[in-house]
């Protein structure tokens, strides 16, 4: 897979290039009062999401509250001093819940630590490795299965807290374990615990439509328990649930570890390690895509590898680039990485204030907020849109879906890639074996083979606009390299023109990757035409999104080239 432009290649970057933290480049760029304010402003909104979230995604996960917030204070400063991300905001995450809790209870506490302090270890020694690029390489599919798999799991372990619901022993793990258990404590659901979880959600569904800038979760939260005390109701609390919240940071201390012990806990360490991975690359390219900059995965991977050994030291547990907070910290004009920093320092005196308080918040609330959690997470149109897409993806996205619901994460994403690769050799066979289709490997030729049309510099080489050929098989393995060469797109250029007549197939995460590229491009207001595709390429961007009104379509180059010359002349 290749792609040629009119622009000659950038100097490859050295060791010190690739791992210099976005603090840095900020810092070296120029930082003064303005700067710090839009930083302060977005670190204090980040904050306050995170408070309820961090405390929520902790309860859930089988940790303390006061858990959630060490590793959103820790980790998060951790993650943005640290971070090849701009913007990204770390902490606890929703698609941890599973594996925490799961590690918690058959490792106990001082085992999670552990197998999250190794997984700190070994994110940050697969950046320095330079293996963050080969995350990218998880198809598309895998990833939409086995987040929506995690926000139906999250979902069930929020029903008893939600209904209020009494059980007769230990509420089970397993998806299919728990439903009957479920079932057969329905007689005692409260009326009191539903009324203040449905409230929460409601408020939050609100006021995320209507106010979208205020903080809904947290007024939804503190409305909930100040309804709870006012009224008198009789349900659990933070504080009859968990005692009281310490008002400060623990001290710093190694995990208790012994060779059985690490043996033991190595498969959730390596578990933490590879979701981690993943999750914060994703939320880092979210970043990417909402304000055009660029990140270092491998160094993004070292500073996520930093922050889950400063959080184990503190007694936290894993953190993760978090994707809502990210995306919140963009929304709120934040400069850099001073804002996540921030973030944190406004959290621990949140922490420090508001402790004794936060003991009155209904444990139904907390579950309201989690129900949000899980409707958000599940990518209800991507998924949909899949499963209408192809057969492949569809029986990928179901594989690594129905996998993580009833048996294991892990075991769901090896099986999904492994899938994602099947379905790609099959079909290159079928690309192979089409007549006269291009080949996935153009052979050299002689000038005088074959006629060809001479060079026209003038459909090439245009100011104002670039040409982009890609050359082979694009697909999930690709994407990630050649979507990063497609967002260097300059802000003096109004028109980019993708040439796809050599690319004999696209599966779902390469059209992913075109419909994040034509997003990008309409807010820098960059007109995207492409020409040469075949019918199952445009089919399979189709399916993406990828058509018309947002692109233009043409049969080659020189035409599209001839009517973006025309249309960018009649608006000069």
């Amino acid at each position: 897979m290749t792609t040629k432009s009119q622009t000659m290649p950038p100097a490859s970057p050295g060791f010190s290039d690739l791992f210099t933290p976005k603090l840095i480049t900020v810092l070296r760029e120029g930082y003064g009062p303005k700067q710090l304010r839009a930083d302060a402003i977005s670190g204090l909104t980040v904050a306050i999401v995170a408070l309820p979230l961090s405390i929520a995604i902790a309860v859930a996960s089988g940790a303390s509250p006061a858990q959630g917030l060490v590793t959103a204070i820790i980790g998060g400063f951790l993650v943005s001093a640290l971070g090849g991300s701009r913007f990204q905001i770390g902490g606890p995450a929703g698609a941890f819940i599973v594996l925490v809790n799961t590690t918690a209870a058959q490792f106990g506490m001082d085992g999670l630590i552990l197998a999250v302090f190794l997984s700190g270890l070994m994110l940050a020694l697969a950046g320095w490795l330079r293996l963050g690029t080969f995350v990218k390489f998880v198809p598309y599919p895998v990833t939409v299965g086995f987040t929506a798999g995690i926000a139906v799991i999250i979902f069930s372990s929020q029903v008893k807290d939600l209904f209020g619901l009494t059980l007769t022993g230990a509420e089970p793990g397993p998806f299919l374990e728990k439903l009957p258990v479920l079932a057969a404590a329905a007689p005692s659901a409260d009326w009191q615990a539903f009324a203040v979880a449905a409230g929460t959600m409601a408020l939050i569904f609100t006021l995320k439509r209507y106010r979208p800038g205020w903080p809904g979760i947290l007024l939804a939260v503190s409305l909930a328990a100040a309804v709870t005390i006012l009224a008198r109701f009789d349900i659990a609390t933070i504080g009859s649930r968990f005692g009281a919240m310490p008002a400060g940071l623990p001290m710093p201390h190694l995990p208790a570890f012994s060779a059985d012990k690490v043996l033991a806990v190595l498969p959730a360490a390596i578990a933490f390690t590879l979701l981690g991975a993943i999750e914060s690359l994703l939320s880092a390219v979210v970043a990417d895509g909402m304000t055009g900059r660029r990140h270092r995965s491998n160094c993004e991977l070292v500073a996520q590898g930093a922050a889950n050994i400063g959080s184990a030291l503190f007694g936290g547990i894993c953190v993760t680039g978090t994707i809502a907070r990210t995306a919140t910290n963009v929304r709120a004009g934040a400069h850099g990485p001073v804002s996540g920093m921030l973030h944190s320092v406004f959290l621990l005196i949140l922490m420090m204030i508001a402790a004794p308080l936060i003991a009155f918040i209904p444990m139904a609330a907390l579950a309201g907020v989690l129900a949000v959690v899980a409707w958000n997470m599940f990518e209800k149109h991507a998924f949909w849109r899949l499963l209408r897409s192809s057969r492949g993806d569809a029986a990928v996205l179901l594989a690594t879906f129905g996998l993580t619901v009833f048996r294991d994460l892990t075991e769901a994403i090896i099986v999904g890639f492994a899938l994602g690769s099947a379905l790609f050799i099959h079909r290159m066979s079928e690309a192979a074996s089409v007549e006269l289709g291009a080949p996935l490997v153009q052979p050299d030729e002689a000038d005088d083979v074959a006629p060809r049309k001479a060079y026209d510099e003038a459909a090439d080489v245009q100011r104002d606009v670039v040409v982009y050929r890609i050359s082979g098989a694009f697909f999930f393995g690709a994407a990630a390299a050649i979507g990063s060469v497609l967002d260097r797109i300059g802000d003096s250029h109004r028109a980019l023109i993708i040439d796809f007549s050599a690319v004999p197939f696209i599966d779902s995460t390469a059209a992913h990757t075109i419909e994040g590229l034509v997003d990008s491009a309409a807010r820098r207001k960059v007109a995207v035409w492409l020409t040469g595709l075949n019918p199952a390429t445009e089919a399979a961007l189709a399916a993406q999104g990828v058509c018309p009104p947002h692109v233009r379509i043409e049969s080659d180059i020189a035409t599209a080239s001839r009517k973006v010359r025309a249309a960018l002349d009649g608006t000069t």
